[in-house]
């Protein structure tokens, strides 16, 4: 199954310009609120028009500009889930799943019973929508596209409308259903977390483009943009500024930093991520630092706090330990190797290798 995408749609206050071509794979559209994750779903499935570019899926061209081809959304061939799953209110379960199978009755009441048994439905299949919870709901809508036999599968937002102690378990639900399926699925979130276990490659969306894409741990070990970093996780972030080809300029942290690779020309920002910090040790004589002056990315810390979460201890501090206002950083690190400091300052040092260059 091969989905090429090239399109162009201006709205009021956004410009939608999305180039993607895949394979039978799964692709996250990974993005913050109004970036046009759903937008660029809308136009796929024919929902939304673009106001010109090409749309084709497994080689049928079912959106052209120039030739004037826009096939209407049920031909198409796509599943597409809602946030909200779009089931009839006045339809039970086993009904809505049915109500899209255009086969004879008793062949379709072999395909509905069959799925139904498949995703666990059968205690609910003769009660409506408003009565089932939001994860059979979910399952529901999902094997009512399952059974239409689509081409591409798109998951907008799926598990944004669960409870936290039900999207664990959904989540591996679908994904076991989405290795099952032959065709393409686009997973749109902007739940990083979601999207690593999910996909297999991930394309970063922001202010209506899709600014970088690539196999997930591409993507997550080495962003390239600003964009990327951001949802990938990374929570600190600087203005930077290039020394040399192995040397950059941390303008808000006050700092110069080696690196592992070239440092590209047009790099804008540099970020580091809370939990690739290393404590080199706690500092109590501040007296006498000169024997780190000759080490790389080695730094002398001032810590303004530290918060505590389930598993982790998270220290705020900045670089310049003479600045009350200066920029703050955080600094992840394993309740199962924290240890308690004795002092405000701490050492850190930042491996070339996890310095990233951005754009």
């Amino acid at each position: 199954m091969h989905l090429y995408v090239n399109i162009e749609k201006t709205f009021p206050d956004f410009n939608l310009s999305v180039q993607l071509e895949g394979e039978s794979e799964i692709i996250a559209l990974l993005g913050s609120s109004g970036c046009g994750k759903s937008l660029t779903l809308k136009c796929i499935a024919g929902i939304e028009k673009p106001d010109k570019g090409r749309i084709v899926i497994n080689n049928e061209v079912v959106f052209d500009s120039e030739k004037g081809v826009n096939v209407p959304p049920q031909q198409r061939h796509v599943g597409y889930l809602f946030q909200n799953y779009a089931l009839f209110p006045t339809m039970t379960v086993w009904n809505n799943i049915a109500c899209v199978i255009k086969k004879t009755k008793s062949e379709r009441r072999g395909i509905v019973d069959d799925i139904v048994k498949k995703f666990q439905l059968e205690g609910v299949k003769n009660l409506y929508p408003r009565q089932i919870s939001g994860g059979q709901q979910q399952r529901a809508a999902l094997a009512r596209i399952l059974v239409s036999e689509p081409k591409i599968l798109m998951l907008d937002e799926p598990f944004s409308a669960l409870d936290t102690h039900l999207k664990w378990r959904v989540e591996q639900e679908i994904a076991s259903v989405l290795t099952e399926f032959e065709g393409m699925t686009i997973f749109v979130s902007h739940n990083r977390d979601e999207v690593y276990r999910i996909s297999d490659r991930v394309a970063v969306m922001d202010n209506g483009k899709i600014e970088s894409i690539g196999a997930k741990k591409d993507v997550f070990d080495s962003p390239k943009t600003l964009a990327a970093a951001l949802m990938t996780g990374c929570k600190n972030i600087s203005k930077a500024e290039k020394l040399d080809d192995f040397c950059v300029k941390a303008t808000d942290w006050g700092i110069d930093l080696k690196t592992e690779y070239v440092v590209p020309d047009n790099i804008k920002y540099v970020g580091v991520r809370a939990r690739h910090f290393q404590s080199v040790s706690d500092i109590s004589d501040m007296s006498d630092i000169s024997y780190m002056s000759d080490e790389i990315n080695r730094f002398l810390c001032r810590v303004h706090k530290m918060i505590e979460e389930p598993f982790a201890k998270i220290f705020v501090f900045s670089f310049n330990a003479d600045a009350e206002n200066s920029a703050t950083l955080q600094f992840e690190i394993s309740k199962d190797i924290y240890r308690e400091l004795d002092s405000k300052e701490l050492m850190l040092y930042i491996p070339v290798d996890k310095i990233m260059c951005l754009e």
